[in-house]
């Protein structure tokens, strides 16, 4: 199906199932421990064995020798796979950094051996068995010091985030200068961990020349042809299946060493073989979110409207890695006539930066909220009506295209009157609770709407059961609820009529989870499928296919109505399509909202920073399924407080890895530090995105709320702080007076 005009009002609008808060199907599986995780996946195939990766020690050089004479004498050990055993494997898509195969060292815990055994424990004793000869060469490990040194890039994250090197509109130089009211100031974000629950984890299995991995992985047709190209084999010949995912946040969309040395293991030791990366590997093998270095510049009216705005990011990467697409937003958000967004990248001997739950826009809008507010005090505005008299509806870079639909103000104005802002003091440092100064703090979250093709397979059975099967992962998101209420709607059936069995690459290719496009997309693909089985049905039951009614079970048209499963009385039916797009995005500009709202308190004394409330007013066309979405954007406003307070991967700058590479030192928000949150979705549909008129939440939830946690710790204490996270080192020395 292409979707190149508008949505009409189509069987979806009915709204008797989609549209509802329903409980996760997957939810009773997640709950009593029954979900076939991958490392968990004892069916699959009998006699596993047990992989381990062994990490490199040093982050930049070449392996002269590895010596394993002692290793493979040890108890249990199948077969060992080194990386001097074979040419340096190609690289999946995305991937900067090479996986595995020959002595070069691009950074520290890059995977240089697998120890197969009968037993886990076997296999790790086995590998700190190997002895490893390094020539180490010096390398760059400090953003810092770096940063004098990077070059203008431009980029694409691959998640609707990029920018060109350099981007332009009017004279912003000229204007900043005659501005009457100017800021210019630096902020600063940490490199960050995905840190999600389930690790990189793979069980490998070969039958002849043919690959099976049950693995954990966001988008399985990249993974597929991912694999295929990294190990040399063709496509047809690779099956990957991920049912459930136990979080990503972008660290498993490409293809990790777990899934590679598990293959290459298996292979040696003729057995299936299952392996999970270690959390020091996920932190120092796998991805992060890379550090950056911000400039914003805002020049201003006294009346608050913005005549130049520029933003300027510089983060580092591996040689061929990408750079954090941190200025995206900034392009987009508010208005004003001048402008310039700039990215510069430096080379780091560090591992790979990639996607991470928002890229560019997570990091991006840490700083431009921080510099809204400053630039709202220096006006002498209310933060919230400064951001409003600078709302736009239409591309600033191109005016001539408007967004297809575009509610800040709405998010802004509902979010001050749910949350109080009324009350918030005026002058920082103003409002105790005990021995708590308590602030209120705010920003905007933007995150644009990415269209992708999404194809799906929808089956009717003689008992009127309708299966859809498509490869969509399910990483704690709520997808197979979606997609049994869509093919529920569509079909005219209740939820327990329904089966959905997704990850599998034997299904066809969806859209895959990442990015927030994973619902819109994959839904829209489920909507294709079930038109074409209407129209199946329907000729298979005497009816023209334009009246039929698809309802409680039945089809009906004028006076005749049958059962849905007399359709398929004589054989299943079975029904094949996918969404894609024409250029509707191209001609209007498809973005979601939100207004972000916290209260904070400071210990007066200690200066312990303590989240009181939240609250996320969004705007993100249709919500397929309310009770799903408000958990995937609470879900990400605490992560946005983690990034705001506390998440940190810490450099060694001489050595060149994170040294708080696990869950010990590496620390995240829990329940208790955030005791109530609270989510407001727009009533809105937008429908220029698909025939679902939806949008993606997912990652707007983190995007802007760090900031307003700043900004609350600012009006609470009366210090600015722009180096996250903003730990209490960086205020106690600055409280005010205790009273």
């Amino acid at each position: 199906m292409k979707f190149d005009t508008p949505a009409g009002q189509n069987p979806i609008d009915q709204l008797k199932v989609v549209g509802r808060p329903t409980d996760r199907i997957d939810g009773k599986y997640k709950t009593t421990g029954t979900a076939p995780y991958a490392y968990e996946r004892h069916d699959a195939v009998p006699n596993q064995a047990y992989g381990f990766v062994l990490g490199s020690g040093i982050a930049k050089g070449r392996i002269i020798a590895m010596h394993l004479s002692e290793a493979r004498r040890a108890p249990g050990v199948l077969a060992i796979v080194t990386t001097l055993d074979m040419p340096r494997l190609g690289r999946g898509r995305m991937n900067a950094a090479y996986l595995f195969g020959g002595p070069d060292i691009q950074h520290y815990h890059q995977a240089i051996a697998v120890v197969v055994a009968e037993t886990f424990e076997q296999a790790r004793a086995a590998a700190y068995l190997i002895q490893v000869d390094y020539q180490q060469e010096p390398g760059k490990f400090d953003l810092e010091a770096e940063a004098p040194h990077a070059e203008p890039v431009a980029s694409d994250s691959g998640e609707g985030s990029g920018a060109p090197h350099e981007a332009r509109v009017g004279n912003f130089e000229e204007a900043f200068a005659a501005a009457p009211v100017k800021l210019d100031e630096r902020y600063e974000t940490s490199d960050e961990s995905h840190a999600m629950m389930e690790p990189h984890a793979t069980i490998a299995a070969w039958n002849a020349d043919k690959l099976t991995l049950w693995t954990s992985n966001q988008m399985i047709a990249w993974g597929k042809g991912s694999i295929a190209k990294i190990l040399g084999i063709p496509a047809e010949n690779v099956r990957l299946d991920s049912p459930y995912v136990g979080g990503g946040f972008g660290g498993k969309l490409f293809i990790r060493s777990d899934a590679v040395l598990a293959a290459l293991g298996a292979k040696a030791a003729g057995r299936p073989v299952k392996l999970a990366l270690t959390r020091p590997l996920i932190a120092n093998n796998t991805t992060h979110r890379p550090a950056t270095i911000q400039r914003i510049r805002i020049g201003a009216n006294p009346d608050g409207t913005i005549t130049a705005i520029a933003h300027e990011s510089t983060s580092g990467n591996l040689a061929d890695g990408k750079p954090e697409t941190a200025v995206d937003q900034t392009r987009l958000l508010y208005a004003g006539a001048n402008r310039l967004t700039a990215l510069r990248l430096a080379h780091l001997d560090l591992p790979e930066g990639n996607a991470m739950r928002a890229p560019g826009e997570a990091p991006g809008l840490l700083a431009l909220e921080i510099a809204m507010d400053e630039m709202a005090e220096k006006l002498g505005l209310d933060p919230v009506q400064f951001r409003i008299i600078n709302d736009t509806q239409v591309d600033p870079e191109k005016p001539e295209r408007r967004f297809s639909h575009r509610d800040l103000v709405g998010c802004l104005r509902q979010g001050a009157e749910r949350f109080g802002w009324d009350k918030r003091p005026q002058e920082p440092g103003q409002l105790r609770d005990g021995r708590w100064l308590v602030g209120y703090g705010m920003a905007v979250g933007f995150r644009n709407n990415l269209l992708t093709k999404s194809a799906a397979r929808v089956r009717l059975d003689g008992t009127g059961m309708v299966t859809v099967e498509t490869d969509m992962t399910d990483i704690g998101t709520g997808s197979y609820t979606i997609l049994a209420q869509t093919a529920a709607e569509m079909m005219g059936v209740s939820l327990e009529k329904v089966t959905v069995r997704l990850g599998d690459s034997a299904f066809p290719a969806s859209a895959g989870s990442g990015g927030q496009w994973g619902a819109n997309n994959s839904t829209a693909g489920v909507y294709a499928a079930c038109v074409k089985l209407r129209e199946a049905v329907a000729a298979k039951l005497g009816f023209n296919s334009a009246e039929a009614v698809f309802q409680d079970g039945e089809v009906r048209s004028g006076n005749r109505s049958v059962a849905l499963a007399d359709a398929a009385r004589g054989g299943e039916l079975v029904a094949e399509d996918l969404i894609e797009y024409g250029d509707l995005a191209k001609k209007q500009q498809q973005s979601t909202f939100a207004g972000h709202f916290v209260e904070v308190g400071v210990d007066a004394a200690t200066a312990e920073i303590r989240v009181r409330r939240m609250l996320a007013v969004c705007a993100a066309g249709r919500i397929l399924n309310p009770k799903s979405a408000r958990s995937q954007v609470i879900g990400a406003m605490t992560m946005g407080v983690g990034a705001a307070l506390m998440e940190k991967l810490a450099v060694d700058t001489k050595r060149g890895f994170f040294v708080n590479h696990d869950l010990a030192g590496y620390e995240v928000p829990v329940h208790a530090d955030i005791p109530h949150q609270d989510v407001i979705f727009l009533d809105e549909v937008d429908p220029m995105s698909s025939p679902m008129k939806a949008k993606g939440v997912a990652e707007l939830g983190i995007c802007g709320v760090g900031a307003a946690v700043a900004n609350a710790v600012y009006n609470a204490t009366g210090i600015r702080v722009r180096d996250y996270p903003l730990t209490l080192d960086k205020l106690i020395d600055k409280l005010p007076e205790v009273v």
